[in-house]
């Protein structure tokens, strides 16, 4: 585990194959927040306070999680001092008030992400654990590659995407999961904002391919708008939104 301060408030911290396997912790579990994850994220402030002198304390922390390859992954630990900031810059994570917006409404709808930011993610996972077959060939024999490609593909399938789509009314979410609950087997909850009354379907590509996973979200895309979605938000919506559905919503509701 690498650490490196980049200024008082802010630190990068990179973590490999052999930091996860050590703690025998999958890069898909850090979104989830598992006591292993919650343990490791401790070490790893430890570690941050010991090496940079970076000590958080009670201060808020924003994580943004940059994937570098199948298995490594950066994180940057930013301290946000002024509560104001916070509420400003990020403000999804805050309760909302009477008469306020939860995050993900559709006041502002972010640009939507389509087929190609969730294919292009794969394709450089792919390119960077090509980039590492080869550079470990000049070093040792390298590998069929019918192997390579094998391995290539388990890495893809163990990767887990999650995305988060809005939707106006129920309606909407039975007409997707119509169409998606008899191809779709993965896992995904159906949230209420209480403010908005909106709609909002948390969704994992699971054990589905990349290319399934995209087929998946062009549909619902065609139903709902995507929202932008970080390891945060399933915890906040668990804490301030209505949980309507958990874990089988469109396999639920594709028998309504």
């Amino acid at each position: 585990m690498k650490i490196e301060k980049i200024n008082d408030n802010q630190i990068r911290c990179t973590l490999t194959r052999e930091d996860l396997s050590s703690r025998d912790l999958k890069l898909s579990e850090l979104a989830y927040g598992t006591d292993k994850a919650k343990s490791l994220f401790r070490d790893m402030m430890q570690q941050a306070a010991y090496e940079c002198g970076f000590e958080a304390n009670d201060i808020p922390l924003m994580i943004e999680a940059i994937p570098i390859a199948a298995d490594s992954i950066i994180l940057i630990i930013t301290k946000v001092e002024d509560p104001e900031e916070l509420d400003t810059r990020f403000a999804k994570f805050a309760p909302s008030q009477p008469g306020e917006e939860l995050p993900g409404s559709s006041a502002a709808p972010p640009k939507p992400e389509g087929a190609d930011d969730i294919l292009g993610l794969f394709n450089k996972i792919r390119e960077a654990k090509k980039s590492a077959a080869l550079a470990k060939s000049t070093k040792t024999e390298s590998q069929p590659e019918e192997e390579e490609e094998a391995d290539i593909s388990a890495d893809e399938a163990s990767f887990n995407l999650t995305k988060l789509y809005a939707f106006p009314d129920l309606d909407c979410v039975i007409r997707a999961s119509h169409v998606l609950g008899p191809v779709y087997h993965g896992m995904n909850s159906l949230y209420k904002n209480p403010a908005t009354r909106e709609y909002h379907l948390i969704i994992s590509k699971s054990d589905h391919t990349p290319e399934e996973f995209n087929k998946v979200c062009n549909i619902l895309s065609e139903y709902g708008s995507s929202i932008k979605y970080t390891p945060a938000t399933q915890a906040f919506y668990r804490e301030h939104m209505e949980c309507l559905v958990e874990y089988a919503a469109l396999q639920k509701l594709s028998d309504v």
